[in-house]
């Protein structure tokens, strides 16, 4: 009753969202924000330019809507028809975007109360349904309309520690989403359902089983435990019918002396076939990984003139330290280039692009300096590729940590299963910044610092108005040029932000769209400014 009733206050304000096609999701019209990374390539770019470098100085906060109970936030809204999803853990909210007034919302109760309450990441729309994941590992279809229960789907026991907090995406009728702790032991894998019905298709496991290929690079047992969350969203190529996904770190994190390999397919990414989930290639990034770097950081798919030639591209900044350019129609590793001023792991990359590692910089029992630090050289933070610029641009943080490891063992209910860690030197002079590289050299054209510590802060959008927008730690949200990184707006939203920043258009109007700590904040043009150009 209380969901029809806002429906009856707020409803006329703003149209229904019409269905959300297959063509709707591949083509991703600029007006809306269809996918969590906004498109299934996950460039984060947009076209939409009516908000550029001459007249951003007048952008200005428009709304604010205010999430009770929660904090944190690393929701990434998804807008449809003038509708924005937005949500925290276990709950769903509608919003009409141009004035942030409430239309619905969804509160999943739960089958079992986990130990500890992770992040939400945001939704997926398809047809007339809203999908997200809970902390009891559910995924749950809803009414787009009206926030009404459709479904839900167990992914996995919560009860063993399994959680979902990455955004599900859909592609073809099919929904697919991960799970996150690999850090306890247990091990990842990815899951299709069937949209409509709720159904269970497929799964691909992170760690391969006996019999199966990668099986043999875990020594003995320890496959049994070996991790490779997948818990961010991954990017998917509709011509190719292939899902590009990247898997998470080995368990224990620390100590890789119970799981001897390269550990396999922990710290890759995977190309799978979307209709049956069969793997056709893989890349690892960091084989047998004992700094919980992970390889989870978002593939980015550009189609682009490489040396010369047509190709299909898969781009990835790595918390290793390493910028990777794939072939993504094989897997073949063509580039790699360290971006991390601090690196002292490894001294580059082979022609395959494994890793030349640095003898005993790894966790030891009385402590190594490890540059990056666990926190990583990047992380789950969204990069962007802008076309115009051919800038590939993603936050980065410069540290180094003291690694240790231990001989901690495996305890089944969700227990930590890290065998180690590292502490954070303090006498380093730890700085994030904005970076961009150039797409196909992976050559560094300019960064920007970024106010902040420890914590990398929010992702990045770019758009046709020459912009990228980025959330710091430090509640500022701020607009950089695009193609020199030179900061030319900025707002304080008064709290840390740890999401990543869209835009979206309704009835002519652009908006830029945030999600801060607590708060949904949406910016725009005053009406007498906007049709300046």
């Amino acid at each position: 009753m209380k969901l029809a009733t806002l429906l009856l206050l707020f409803g006329l304000a703003t149209a229904l969202p019409a269905q959300v096609t297959d063509h709707r999701l591949e083509q991703a019209p600029a007006g809306d924000w269809l996918h969590y990374n906004g498109s299934y390539n996950s460039q984060r770019h947009s076209d939409l330019n009516q908000i550029n470098l001459t007249n951003i100085h007048s952008l200005a906060a428009q709304w604010v809507f205010h999430i009770p109970g929660s904090g944190g936030l690393q929701s990434v809204p998804v807008v449809v028809d003038g509708v924005m999803y937005v949500t925290q853990p276990n709950e769903v909210y509608a919003l009409d975007s141009r004035s942030g007034r409430l239309i619905w919302q969804f509160h999943h109760d739960l089958n079992h109360a986990p130990d500890r309450e992770g992040p939400n990441r945001g939704v997926a729309v398809f047809e007339d349904k809203v999908y997200f994941t809970t902390t009891d590992a559910f995924l749950v279809a809803l009414k787009a309309s009206t926030g009404s229960l459709l479904w839900q789907s167990k992914i996995a026991e919560s009860k063993d520690g399994y959680h979902s907090s990455a955004a599900p995406m859909v592609a073809k009728g099919t929904v697919m989403v991960g799970v996150i702790y690999g850090d306890r032991g247990l091990n990842g894998f990815l899951d299709a359902f069937d949209a409509k019905t709720g159904s269970h298709l497929w799964r691909f496991d992170s760690v391969p089983g006996p019999g199966k290929p990668g099986h043999e690079t875990w020594a003995g047992d320890s496959w049994l435990h070996g991790g490779g969350a997948t818990w961010l969203t991954g990017s998917y190529d509709p011509e190719m019918n292939t899902l590009f996904w990247a898997l998470g770190n080995p368990s224990p994190d620390f100590n890789g002396d119970v799981r001897k390999g390269d550990n396999l397919y922990t710290d890759s990414v995977v190309a799978l076939d979307l209709s049956t989930g069969k793997l056709k290639w893989h890349f690892q990034f960091t084989p047998h990984d004992v700094m919980d770097w992970d390889g989870s950081e978002i593939p980015v798919l550009v189609d682009t003139v490489y040396e010369g030639k047509p190709r299909k591209l898969l781009v990835q900044a790595n918390r290793n330290g390493f910028y990777y350019i794939l072939d993504r129609t094989n897997g073949k590793f063509l580039r790699g280039k360290a971006f991390y001023d601090k690196l002292n792991w490894a001294s580059g990359l082979t022609p395959e692009g494994r890793p030349i590692l640095v003898p005993g910089i790894e966790p030891s029992l009385k402590g190594t300096k490890v540059c990056p630090s666990s926190i990583g050289a990047t992380n789950w933070m969204s990069p962007t590729y802008d076309p115009q610029t051919k800038l590939f641009s993603f936050v980065s943080l410069e540290g180094c940590g003291m690694a240790t490891k231990n001989t901690e063992q495996f305890r089944p209910g969700g227990f930590q299963y890290r065998a180690g860690g590292d502490v954070l030197l303090k006498d380093e002079s730890w700085k994030v910044f904005v970076r961009a590289l150039d797409l196909t050299t992976g050559k560094e054209v300019w960064k920007t610092e970024r106010i902040g510590s420890t914590s990398l802060g929010g992702g990045l959008l770019s758009t046709g108005g020459g912009v990228i927008y980025s959330g710091e730690i430090e509640g500022e949200f701020v607009g950089l040029n695009a193609k020199t990184g030179k900061p030319v707006w900025h707002f304080n939203t008064g709290q840390p932000i740890n999401s990543q920043p869209i835009t979206y258009m309704v009835k002519g109007r652009q908006y830029i769209s945030i999600t801060a700590n607590s708060d949904v904040f949406s910016f725009a043009l005053p009406e007498v400014v906007k049709a300046v150009k």
